[in-house]
């Protein structure tokens, strides 16, 4: 403690203030001078005691702080009584909360990438072993042309849904690091069903299922017209896939002083209600599933909503159909 020069500072005016002191007593009487000795003393002991405390509890923190540098956080140096170091100690447990924080969502981030990087990998296994195997079968001269043909068909088939797949994911992945700058425009949702029906018309048609739209004109919302129209289209191409032949999808919307709703209804074979609470979840394919279904429709479309402060939900009974509710609430100034 000593060694430390503002200390040694503070110990020589100290001093120098005493021995003026005593100076000065030394004209009045001995009497003052061995009180003005004393007291000086007792100060300059309470002093150097005090300052040694501190420098504990100093030490003791910078103790504290190499062990949370070093990872444990399970240090607890709040103190409730008044005073700057009982402020510091609870600042710096204020800290240790927010890394420890920090810390569990960098470990789940890395969890999430590991359970990321195996769906992928998962996704992508199939297609290339089945395009490897018809690689090989197309390498035989004495191969048919018509297998050449279908063979060659299937591997066009596949790359197309590896670039889907790849494509898909680099969108989630971009709006999971919110890197994409959604527009903030007054988009009509007439329009918007409209645009979003387009890309699934060919399917409609040929199910010859019958679509319904209700709605007022003057109904809208603020977001992104080409990113909430591919998040539609999920939907539209989840409610086509479900719905028999002849089926029908209804779509109303509405509007609010806090939000506007939309519905989009199919009466097809549904959603077993095991699988409703993860049917937003990446590669995840419920028991329903088309047998070329990646399933991660819903959990793009979920993202893109919730993006542009929406909420998306579902209600579903087998063989009665299902019902997404999306809400786009009004921005609050």
């Amino acid at each position: 403690m000593l060694r430390n020069r503002e200390i040694k500072i503070q110990c020589i005016v100290m001093c120098l203030i005493s021995l003026a002191a005593i100076a000065v007593a030394a004209f009045i009487s001995f009497a003052a001078v061995v009180l003005i000795i004393i007291t000086s003393i007792l100060l300059i002991a309470c002093s150097l005691l005090h300052t040694r405390w501190r420098y504990r509890e100093i030490e003791r923190l910078s103790g504290y702080l190499r062990q949370i540098s070093g990872g444990d956080y399970a240090l607890d140096v709040r103190d409730n009584q008044e005073g700057e170091l009982s402020i510091l100690k609870n600042d710096i447990y204020k800290v240790t909360l927010r890394l420890s924080e920090h810390s569990s969502i960098l470990q789940q981030d890395k969890l999430k990438l590991t359970d990321a990087i195996s769906d992928i990998s998962h996704q992508l296994k199939t297609p290339l072993t089945s395009m490897m195997m018809m690689a090989d079968l197309l390498s035989d001269a004495d191969l048919p042309v018509v297998k050449r043909t279908e063979f060659t068909r299937n591997i066009r088939i596949q790359l197309e849904r590896i670039e889907w797949l790849v494509s898909s994911l680099l969108k989630l992945s971009k709006i999971d690091a919110g890197t994409i700058p959604f527009k903030k425009d007054q988009i009509a949702v007439g329009k918007l069903i409209y645009k979003a029906l387009e890309s699934v018309q060919i399917p409609i048609e040929v199910k010859q299922i019958t679509v319904s739209i209700t709605g007022e004109e003057s109904v809208s919302f603020v977001g992104d017209l080409n990113w909430t129209a591919e998040a539609l289209i999920n939907i539209f191409k989840n409610g086509v896939e479900h719905t028999q032949d002849g089926g029908m999808i209804t779509i109303s919307f509405l509007e609010n002083a806090l939000y506007t709703e939309m519905h989009i209804t199919d009466n097809g074979v549904g959603i077993p209600k095991a699988d409703l609470p993860y049917i937003f979840k990446r590669f995840y394919k419920g028991k329903n599933a088309s047998e070329g279904s990646i399933g991660i429709g819903l959990a793009m479309a979920h993202s893109i909503i919730t993006s542009q402060n929406g909420h998306i939900e579902v209600q579903s009974l087998p063989s009665s159909g299902t019902q997404f509710r999306i809400k786009f609430y009004k921005q609050i100034i």
